[in-house]
């Protein structure tokens, strides 16, 4: 049973966040009511609010404390509640704070360094949790939290490169396969946390996430060091997941060579289905935004070659033509529905068996 925070997680399963609208109160709920941490995405979660488009913020922050309120209902007082916040986003700072004030057991933030993360989240006992897709990364953030708040982070997430969406490696070693293998990156972020463990006198747990489908990976994450693992991709075929079922039966109906590492305007490679968004952006080169609600702090709306918010928004509605499907390297592998706890139940199953 792995702790983090000083608290108890069941099961050693966190559900990846995922946005817009694929992970939200339902899914993140449903994962923590069988004993594992269930995550939302605040990645535009009020992309359905009235007000969206003319007060993003408004619509966002309001979203987020509903779905975490939902999720809370949902689990029964059992398991974990988390928020996924990107740091490349321009709400960043306030999702952090709503995500803390609303009750959320844990903050988890990518797409980027969370570097300024303890003040973001303030004196509340929400856990923090920087993911990470090197020792180099780990080391880093830690370095900086000791120096700046006298404090390390709650757990880590170690993403590997089978990931979807955002990923933390070059463009070229994606392409070209060359990015480091997850178990070689979790031995090289464990071995940078050891300083800051003796130093604190406590462990810093490490989830693995990056291409784990079964609990044979979970297995492997965890001999190789960490406590547990994140999975993403295999709870969208849930009922439970907060997307569409036309966005599930996209995904469902995916090949293994039907995946591609697309380059985001949030300025990180990503990986996604080649998607006709995908096609006409290799033949047009850019897709003009109809409107922005500058979302990504690094995108300028006059040369972004798409807008990755639509593009997202029409995804989760099941929009083929137009929407941008974020997904891991195992998507090929997904061909049934399962509930949550059927998922969680084989996945831990086939863990228990190999540890």
């Amino acid at each position: 049973m792995p702790k983090i925070g000083g608290r108890n997680l069941e099961l050693p399963i966190i559900q990846g966040g995922m946005g817009v609208g694929v992970s939200l109160g339902r899914l993140a709920g449903s994962v923590a009511a069988c004993g594992g941490l269930g995550v939302i995405s605040s990645a535009n979660p009020g992309y359905a609010e009235p007000d969206f488009w003319r007060d993003s913020l408004a619509a966002n922050l309001r979203a987020l404390k509903a779905e975490i309120a939902k999720a809370k209902r949902i689990a029964g007082g059992r398991g974990l509640i988390g928020v996924n916040v990107m740091v490349a986003t321009s709400q960043y700072p306030e999702s952090v704070r709503a995500a803390a004030a609303a009750g959320a057991d844990a903050v988890l933030c990518g797409a980027g360094l969370p570097l300024d993360l303890p003040e973001l989240a303030g004196e509340g006992d929400v856990m923090l949790a920087p993911i990470v897709s090197s020792g180099k990364a780990a080391q880093t953030l830690c370095r900086f939290w000791d120096r700046r708040f006298a404090r390390v982070p709650d757990f880590l997430v170690i993403e590997g490169a089978e990931a979807g969406g955002h990923l933390g490696f070059k463009l070229g070693e994606l392409l070209a396969a060359t990015a480091k293998p997850l178990l070689q990156i979790i031995a090289d972020v464990k071995a940078a946390l050891a300083p800051f463990e003796a130093k604190y006198g406590r462990d810093i747990p490490v989830f693995a996430a990056g291409g784990v489908f079964s609990g044979a990976d979970v297995a492997a994450c965890v001999r190789a060091g960490a406590c547990g693992a994140q999975v993403a991709t295999r709870f969208i075929a849930t009922p439970e997941c907060d997307a569409s079922e036309a966005y599930k039966e996209i995904m469902l109906a995916a090949r293994p060579e039907d995946v591609r590492i697309v380059q985001s305007p949030v300025g990180m490679p990503g990986r996604a289905l080649a998607s006709p968004l995908i096609e006409r952006l290799k033949q047009l080169g850019r897709l003009k935004p109809a409107r922005c609600i500058n979302c990504i702090t690094a995108c300028d709306p006059a040369t972004t070659p798409y807008c990755i918010t639509q593009a997202l928004i029409d995804a989760v509605r099941g929009n083929w033509e137009r929407g941008l499907f974020f997904c891991g390297s195992n998507i090929g592998r997904v061909k049934k529905m399962l509930h949550v706890d059927e998922l969680l139940a084989e996945l831990c199953g086939e863990w228990r068996k190999m540890v």
